[in-house]
């Protein structure tokens, strides 16, 4: 069986800013499920999204994802 492949670190930052995925959900004003899929790599964020996500936490956007190298 395949492993799932990690696209982002959402869940690694929030646990770095101490903000649960409920938090994160809402700030965004999304659904927890829809924060929950992108914590466990399940889906992902649009780019739009992803760049509001680190609007919210203050944070670089590249911070959200996994290297390619």
């Amino acid at each position: 069986m395949m492993s799932k492949k990690a696209y982002n670190r959402i869940k690694a930052v929030l646990a770095e800013e101490h903000k649960t995925n409920k938090d994160l959900a809402k700030m965004l004003g999304v659904a927890d499920q829809t924060v929950s899929r992108w914590c466990t790599n399940a889906g992902q964020p649009s780019l739009e999204m992803l760049y509001q996500i680190a609007k919210v936490l203050k944070r670089d956007v590249r911070d959200f994802l996994v290297p390619n190298k």
